[in-house]
């Protein structure tokens, strides 16, 4: 009743939802759609509800900007402001105690996926998860608190490397947390996600991808990674099929409930070329650290891209032995069909109607409509937090209760400058 009088009361349109209910929805959460709790709950309740909630809430900002400016190039506001805006995440997590929540995922995946390799990935990742510790530290927050809420994501390719990454990655990253930071045990874990490679999926024969991403799957498994994505095997042509993506779901469930010998933990640990490798990658790794901090650390690298540059030539090389053969991929450069193995085009390539266009367009202009008097005063204050160095997080949090996302940035662009690539 009370959502309904403040409807009733603005005189404008509740917001609906577009499509199919599954079954047993029981309307409440649609109810509160275009509301925020604050609005329907007294103070001390909805301040009691939040407090509990933040205290066990779980999930991942992937707000990673340093792989952002070297590989992924989705940056809109300049680096230095990014930054800042990723440490006031941190900062809100720990005065708000949430635990469960990673406030950044540390990303190698897009570095691979650009083109490098995974001496490359994995060394690229570290250096930028030790220069958020820096950062962060130099913000004077305690390694202990922010230490457990980093998280890391990687690829997972074909190449040897790739089956002792994890373990190269915990071993460098908890000597450093211990030795160096003198963190914790719980802050010297390292978790990590691991994502099959996209970009070893080909579009001639896809059934095969399927039987890539089962043996990169398999790498992850045995080496330990805290949680798992498989790519389904049309990603190479089109928007997974509901098909597909069973396919790939199903990967993961025969090795986790059918291949015995991943129900022994750690199963390779031991094992000549596993330990061989893992020196080898460490040593690889160290040696890259080397090189960046020869040219003043991950952000004195970044102004010279010297990232980005050797993630170019890595990629272009690893190109050059898939055009002239030298890498052998099964039904793309060698081992073709009778019928050549030629690109499989997609039947249907799944894009957003102009209904659901026209219904996003709407919503959009429903919710600038029913919050033009205080989205400004929103606004203001999250510029003001940005101004006068407090926490921007906080204000964005409020927000985000009255203002679309493209106001915001338009907002922080005034304080925080738009993103512009060195030349």
């Amino acid at each position: 009743e009370k959502i309904k009088a403040i409807y009733k009361e603005s005189g404008l349109e509740r917001p609906t939802y577009r499509g199919e209910l599954p079954e047993g929805n029981d309307g409440l959460g649609l109810m509160l759609l275009g509301v925020t709790g604050d609005r329907v709950l007294p103070k001390e309740v909805y301040a009691k509800i939040k407090e509990e909630t933040m205290a066990v809430v779980r999930g991942t900002v992937q707000a990673d900007i340093l792989k952002e400016d070297q590989a992924q190039n989705t940056c809109i506001f300049s680096t230095e402001f990014a930054l800042r805006l990723m440490g006031d995440v941190q900062e809100y997590f720990i005065q708000n105690k949430v635990r469960n929540f990673y406030s950044v995922s540390i990303s190698g995946y897009h570095i691979a996926e650009a083109g490098a390799n995974p001496i490359t990935q994995l060394a690229l990742t570290l250096a930028n998860g030790f220069t958020y510790v820096e950062y962060y530290l130099s913000r004077g927050m305690d390694i202990n608190k922010f230490g457990p809420n980093l998280s890391f994501f990687f690829s997972n390719g074909i190449d040897p490397e790739y089956a002792v990454i994890g373990r190269v990655a915990r071993r460098i990253w908890s000597k450093a947390l211990k030795h160096k930071y003198g963190a914790n045990p719980r802050a010297q874990m390292l978790k990590y996600h691991i994502q099959t490679s996209g970009r070893s999926l080909h579009a001639q024969e896809i059934d095969f991808n399927d039987i890539r991403t089962t043996l990169q799957a398999l790498y992850a498994i045995y080496d330990n990674c805290n949680s798992l994505h498989t790519n389904a095997y049309d990603e190479a042509i089109t928007t997974p099929t509901e098909e597909s993506v069973r396919r790939a779901m199903a990967i993961q469930l025969i090795i986790n409930k059918e291949l015995g010998l991943a129900k022994n933990e750690n199963p390779i640990q031991g094992s000549f070329i596993i330990e061989e490798l893992t020196e080898l990658v460490e040593e690889a790794v160290l040696q890259e650290f080397d090189r960046i901090t020869e040219r003043g650390g991950v952000l004195g690298a970044m102004e010279t891209m010297y990232q980005r540059s050797k993630i170019q030539e890595e990629s272009l090389y690893y190109e050059t032995l898939k055009h002239n053969g030298d890498f052998p991929i099964i039904g793309v450069n060698t081992f073709l069909s009778s019928k050549g193995s030629p690109t499989v085009t997609p039947g249907e390539v799944i894009r957003a109607t102009e209904e659901e266009k026209q219904f996003q367009l709407t919503t959009l202009q429903k919710l600038h409509k029913t919050y033009e008097n205080s989205a400004d005063a929103a606004l203001e204050k999250v510029q003001q937090a940005a101004v006068q160095n407090e926490n921007i997080f906080e204000e964005l949090m409020e927000a985000t209760k009255v203002c679309s996302l493209g106001q915001i940035t338009e907002a922080l662009f005034e304080v925080g400058g738009q993103y512009r690539r060195n030349m």
